[in-house]
């Protein structure tokens, strides 16, 4: 038994540790994920605290997972686990059943779940950790009692250092479709040879002898020939019913507009000089300190035929606002909160691109020089 119990130590330790720090390395966008479940659970109110709650929870996991591979109090560990476990348990199978939330976050983006799948993994490792919590006396801790506060002290600094600092700057490693070096315009289409979406329509008839109701797929309907049969008369044809997911662009949500509405996707995507894009989705929340360096930065490239936009999703009349309170010189395009929050975690923070390509990206607080930018880019 003592060995089974190390076993399941091992695994839930490991697991609770990459968990939060796959996590952690994106804590806003961790928090966009909460505050999806906060509009399901009407506690909007929360959604102030999401980046907050975010990192403390996925530093929690991180604590509890080094706490128990070093079996570092592991009673108050093991109640921890047992309780985080059945409150994520709960999330996933409320998403799963109600079909309210469509990823669950678990592994953050860089092992997307589905609901069912997570609710899957919850219920196992939810196995693990009733067979740690009923045999805590088996496991001891690597470095005695006194160690044990060290080894908490250790994991919490270290837990959430990781997540105020990648907030503070950008993710260590970016698993979105915007990281650098992908070609945009390349992950918006379907490729040659690609599984399609394999779709099914139901056929509802009526026998006009019996009342009888049937119904038939479409390939059914088909090769029986039922339409033929003059005793069936045709009541309704449902809606296509996805039955199979094919392939599925990693881009699909991405459109840039102008003022006027006219859709300029291709013309500011494709540009072959560099185009510096200045994603600002909540100019309302923005930090308007950058904007002199915006404007020396927009200076410099129109030195060199090159670009700077700016993209929200702020509507043309706050954009013009903004533009005229901050005496802002580059113009401004619009898109969608949910893409300009996956090209960088930062508000505002700059893609550089050439051909549709994301040569590079920065978040406000750490954003080279103009003159660095010029020398690295232009100056060659």
């Amino acid at each position: 038994m003592k060995y089974i119990v190390n076993i399941c130590r091992i695994l839930v330790g490991l697991l609770f540790i990459f968990s939060g720090l796959v996590k952690q390395n994106d804590p806003l966008g961790f928090s966009y994920k909460l505050e999806e479940y906060f509009e399901v659970f009407h506690l909007t109110f929360l959604n102030s605290f999401a980046v907050a709650i975010a990192i403390f929870l996925c530093a929690l996991e991180i604590i509890m997972g080094i706490a128990l591979l070093f079996g570092a109090k592991i009673k108050q560990t093991a109640w921890g686990l047992l309780l985080l476990i059945v409150f994520f348990s709960f999330l996933t199978f409320y998403s799963a059943y109600f079909d309210v939330v469509k990823t669950c976050g678990c592994f953050g983006d860089a092992i997307p779940l589905t609901p069912w799948q997570s609710f899957s993994k919850d219920m196992i490792l939810l196995a693990l950790i009733l067979v740690i919590f009923f045999n805590t006396d088996k496991i001891k801790p690597v470095f005695g009692t006194k160690g044990s506060w060290v080894t908490i002290a250790i994991a919490t600094i270290f837990s959430f250092g990781i997540g105020i600092y990648t907030l503070r700057n950008l993710p260590f490693i970016d698993f979105l479709p915007y990281k650098v070096g992908n070609n945009l315009p390349s992950l918006m289409t379907i490729p040659e040879g690609a599984e399609p979406d394999v779709f099914k329509i139901m056929y509802t008839l009526k026998n006009k002898t019996t009342g009888e109701i049937k119904e038939l797929d479409d390939k059914a309907y088909i090769s029986t020939k039922i339409y033929e049969d003059k005793n069936w008369e045709f009541v309704k044809a449902s809606d296509p019913i996805l039955v199979k997911a094919g392939y599925q662009v990693p881009v699909r949500d991405l459109k840039i507009n102008d003022e006027d509405g006219n859709d300029v996707t291709s013309v500011v995507l494709e540009d072959p000089e560099y185009s510096f894009w200045i994603i600002e989705y909540d100019l309302t929340k923005a930090n308007k300190g950058t904007q002199e360096y915006f404007n020396k930065l927009t200076l410099m490239t129109e030195k060199y035929h090159a670009r700077t936009v700016g993209i929200t999703s702020a509507t043309p009349l706050d954009a013009e606002n903004f533009r005229h309170e901050n005496n802002i010189y580059y113009e401004f395009f619009y898109s969608d909160a949910i893409p300009l929050k996956s090209m960088v975690r930062a508000n505002p923070g700059v893609l550089l691109l050439k051909n549709g390509t994301v040569i590079n990206k920065w978040h406000y607080r750490n954003l080279p020089s103009v003159a660095e930018l010029e020398a690295a880019y232009f100056k060659k």
